[in-house]
């Protein structure tokens, strides 16, 4: 079974006119995912992350910082890129809330795979940081969520956004436990994400060139990061579901088509079926090419049914 986690207050984070990071994004991945295909998608609503949840990850003085920031209409800006609205917090903890509830459901059972169709994305958000249009790092919450209170001992993160998620690289950079790897485009922001940058073993950066697409990201994934994944035989797959580096997508320069999507994502999907008895918990990060991320999330939650 396949649940789908999502809240109505994701769409009120509003960081404001003119931003790529807009409501836009979720409501064209809403849309697509409302066809009679996926009619057996179970949708659950994301509960908020707990203080002690976030914890895990971030320091008490982000979190205290991000929770405290609810203007009643104009934005607050963090940085240059990462702005909140008044319903801002409440979606950081709704969308790191679904990656606890969606860990908590393929570990008991409820459901075999997870797709957390949510926003702010997260995984630039660093232990103290909130960057690149990311509050708090949903993804890293789910790992360290798994790692906690269910006590697993190796757990995997894909990242295949096109730019590098420096923040769920920060937070396990020293845990062991987790398995990062990611390919993006470089150089590109955040500007991290170089080979050798290793953490303790447990980092594998795969950069990608401007102007590379498919052959290149098939090749990487087919020959050095899936082979390093099912080494590892997680017990949990997680991943950083981003669609930015889709040829149409505007902040980035890579040659993806929609189809590379569903393909690396089957790949996913056998390795968590060889290792993690088929668990596998996926979360939105980019794509803001509307068009673009709705095909391209289609092909990846149809891949996920499949």
């Amino acid at each position: 079974m396949l649940q789908l986690f999502t809240h109505t207050v994701c769409l009120q984070h509003d960081p404001g006119p003119g931003h790529p990071e807009s409501p836009a994004r979720l409501r064209a991945v809403l849309e697509a995912l409302d066809q009679d295909r996926f009619a057996a998608v179970d949708r659950v609503e994301a509960p908020r992350a707990t203080r002690e949840q976030l914890l895990r990850v971030h320091t008490p003085a982000h979190v205290e910082r991000i929770l405290a920031i609810t203007p009643d209409a104009d934005t607050v800006r963090l940085d240059e890129d990462t702005l909140m609205s008044s319903s801002s917090a409440e979606a950081g903890l709704r969308a790191a809330g679904a990656l606890v509830a969606a860990v908590d459901a393929v570990m008991t059972g409820a459901a075999t795979r997870a797709f957390c169709a949510v926003r702010p994305p997260g995984h630039h958000a660093t232990p103290d940081t909130a960057m690149g249009f990311c509050l708090f790092n949903n993804v890293a919450v789910g790992a360290a969520h798994a790692l906690t209170a269910h006590g697993l001992k190796r757990v995997a993160i894909a990242d295949f956004d096109v730019h590098h998620g420096n923040g769920t690289q920060d937070i396990f950079q020293r845990e062991p436990r987790v398995l990062f790897i990611s390919s993006h485009q470089q150089p590109l922001y955040p500007g991290t994400g170089s080979p050798d940058e290793q953490g303790v073993g447990n980092i594998v950066n795969a950069p990608l060139s401007s102007g590379e697409g498919t052959y290149e990201f098939r090749e990487l994934w087919n020959d050095m990061l899936m082979p390093k994944l099912h080494a590892f035989k997680p017990q949990l797959v997680l991943v950083s579901a981003g669609f930015d580096a889709h040829q149409r997508d505007p902040l980035a320069n890579l040659q993806l088509q929609t189809e590379d999507y569903a393909w690396i994502t089957e790949r996913l999907v056998d390795l968590a079926r060889a290792h993690a008895g088929g668990r596998l918990v996926s979360t939105l990060e980019g794509g803001y090419d509307l068009q673009a991320l709705a095909a391209s999330v289609s092909a990846h939650v149809s891949a996920l049914l499949d």
